[in-house]
């Protein structure tokens, strides 16, 4: 036995450094407890969950002064002797609600027991996240829950509940209850019979065009699920300001708008559930983020002053109340809905701002989020700047006359030779340049369907690149005599890519004005902010996503910068839902960054116009230097 036994022996967690006086015979939870060390219980030290599972350290450990003996802490206990959880011991490890402190001793808590753990990623990318778990589960075998809750947790709700109504049939049997925890209150939100021991969220972004979930494990982080679709109020206006429009026009159109998007998040719900084969009664949290006028739909609020100057919001600070609110088939989850920043700005660029971090950086981030309206976010640690520009669907493929969404077979990469005019494309779904050997019979399912955005971009920077576009954005017709691929088309002339499929003048010229009002957003905040060059860019949305930061370069939609400098990052929004979904610190952060964030309306800024003139001219002829210059470039392409 350890012959240094005495009434306090020191205890030391590891990975955080704390470390106290324990008295002897104190379990290794009830020491984690009294220390402050992140050790997970659901079951309250009742041996029935495994979360507390703990790692001790035999040895000599001169940063703390002490030594460490293999019985520092007691034998194998009942509770774990008798334990039949859905976590097993792992070797080495014991129960901390069983093992008992009997001297020094020196205890690491691996990640999968703490609460506060790093995020485990999965096809959403939320950077570095410690989960702050907004929900907690807590076993609760007899008694009154809410003394429970205090003595074994150290709980105190902030609201009155009557806790007979958690055991409706059977005033004495077993019951997890689900506890939220917000600004320092809590309160229980759910209750299950019997014990669980799991509990999931959805994040989900509401975007004009699309609408992404992700499942979400609240525990781990881990992304069980990924599901989406159209936004069904599409046929209502494939822009905001025609959805706007529809709802002045045609009295009660509102309430047909959220009924859409409802009945679609419920679908996704649906899909989401089933894919991770997961029961929706154990989902306990939605966080929502979106635009300002998603954003007012799917709560259920009138769009129209969006529409006009002033363009004030309905709500502008978060928004939290039971899922039912906006008829949510999830019994027992709770909303949340990100803030919006102005009336042109919403939760979406307030998530992307969460994910992004310009606000947490000295360097000067350009972040823009290309949709049918693009977000445009500039700035660092001492200000930032946000602001709204109406893109339009061109980015999308709409209103482009081969144009479509970016699936299987849509042209996304396109090279044109310098000097005999040839074309060279990749399509979704295909690795291979249409050049390449195999390329035929591996499109041969999906075929060539036409061309997304990002290959419109490509295309007409290529076609600017060999001056086949003047930078006025004009197809030059006396090219015909030098390649058979320039068409006349009435008045104007087109440039044949493959098959049917070609780039038109009228193709350009949707290009040139939504392009032209991105880059007009763009140099206003620059104007505002008073300054001349950015440190990096980020492109976010689908289409940011995949596009060519030379090629955007070349076109004109973002400042020219070192081509290393500018980086695509996703579906930023949605990854900041996620974030909002697995952490209560983040909450308080976008709450925070809001209020700090410059609106500049660009609806009313006189000198937008004249930004947006001068936008139009493609502004160089050549793209900037990248690894493997002109039509070699190789980049892996999407699959769908």
């Amino acid at each position: 036995m350890n012959e240094h036994r005495s009434d306090l022996h020191t205890v030391v967690f590891t990975p955080s450094g704390l470390s106290g006086a324990i008295a002897d015979g104190t379990t290794v939870l009830e020491a984690a407890v009294q220390l402050g060390a992140d050790l997970d219980t659901v079951c309250g030290g009742r041996g029935i969950c495994g979360r507390c599972q703990i790692e001790p350290s035999a040895g000599e450990f001169a940063k703390w002064a002490i030594s460490v003996h293999d019985d520092a802490l007691s034998p194998w206990g009942t509770l774990e002797e008798s334990y039949q959880g859905k976590r097993a011991i792992i070797e080495g490890r014991r129960l901390g609600c069983s093992a008992k402190i009997c001297g020094d001793v020196v205890i690491d808590i691996p990640p999968e027991s703490q609460i506060h753990k790093q995020v485990i990623r999965k096809s959403v990318d939320v950077g570095d996240v410690v989960i702050d778990p907004v929900y907690t589960l807590h076993y609760v075998a007899e008694g009154d829950v809410g003394s429970a809750l205090a003595d074994r947790w150290s709980l105190t709700l902030s609201e009155h509940h009557d806790m007979r109504e958690l055991r409706p049939e059977v005033p004495d049997a077993p019951v997890t209850v689900v506890v939220e925890h917000h600004h320092g209150d809590s309160w229980v939100t759910a209750a299950y019979p019997g014990y669980v021991d799991r509990i999931m969220g959805i994040a989900i972004d509401v975007g004009s065009t699309t609408i992404a979930g992700h499942l979400i494990d609240l525990a781990t982080g881990e992304v069980l699920a990924t599901a989406g679709q159209m936004n069904p109020q599409i046929r209502f206006g494939e822009d905001l300001m025609s959805r706007v429009s529809y709802v002045m026009m045609n009295p009660g159109g509102e309430v047909e708008l959220t009924k859409a998007v409802r009945t679609a998040l419920n679908e996704i719900t649906t899909e989401l559930c089933q894919l991770a084969a997961v029961d929706r009664a154990h989902i306990v949290d939605v966080t929502i983020v979106g635009n300002p006028i998603m954003h007012h739909l799917v709560l259920g609020l009138d769009p129209t002053p969006l529409g006009q100057a002033p363009f004030p919001l309905a709500i502008e600070s978060s928004f939290r109340a039971a899922a039912g609110h906006i008829e949510l088939d999830l019994p027992n989850a709770m909303l949340y809905v990100a803030p919006c920043i102005a009336g042109h700005v919403g939760a979406d660029t307030a998530a992307a701002i969460l994910n992004e971090g310009p606000h947490r950086s000295e360097a000067i981030q350009l972040l823009v989020d290309v949709g049918t309206n693009a977000e445009i976010v500039l700035g660092n640690n001492e200000r930032l700047f946000a602001c709204s520009s109406p893109t339009g669907p061109a980015f999308e493929g709409a209103q482009i006359s081969s144009g479509q969404r970016a699936t299987a077979g849509a042209i996304e990469r396109v090279a044109i030779d310098r000097e005999t005019y040839e074309v060279r494309f990749t399509v979704i779904g295909c690795d291979l340049w249409s050049d390449e050997l195999g390329f035929s019979e591996a499109t041969e399912a999906s075929g060539i369907t036409g061309i997304c955005g990002s290959g419109i971009i490509e295309a007409i920077s290529e076609m600017v690149t060999c001056g086949i576009i003047t930078d006025a954005g004009v197809i030059r017709g006396e090219l015909t005599n030098d390649t058979d691929r320039i068409v006349e088309d009435g008045r104007t002339f087109n440039f044949q890519l493959v098959g049917n499929i070609a780039v038109t003048q009228a193709d350009v010229r949707a290009i040139q004005l939504a392009k032209a009002a991105l880059k007009a957003g763009i140099d206003l905040l620059m104007e505002h902010a008073e300054l001349a060059t950015v440190d990096e860019i980020r492109l976010a949305g689908a289409f940011g996503a995949h596009i060519d930061p030379a090629h955007a370069m070349v076109v004109g939609l973002i400042p020219e910068i070192p081509v290393d400098q500018v980086r695509s990052v996703g579906n930023s929004a949605g990854s900041g839902a996620v974030r909002l979904l697995l952490s209560n610190a983040q909450r308080v952060e976008v709450e925070g960054v809001v209020q700090d964030v410059t609106k500049i309306e660009t609806a009313i800024e006189p000198r937008f116009q004249e930004h947006f003139v001068t936008a139009l001219a493609f502004p160089r002829s050549t793209a900037p230097q990248t690894t493997n210059e002109g039509g070699g470039r190789r980049r892996r392409s999407r699959r769908r």
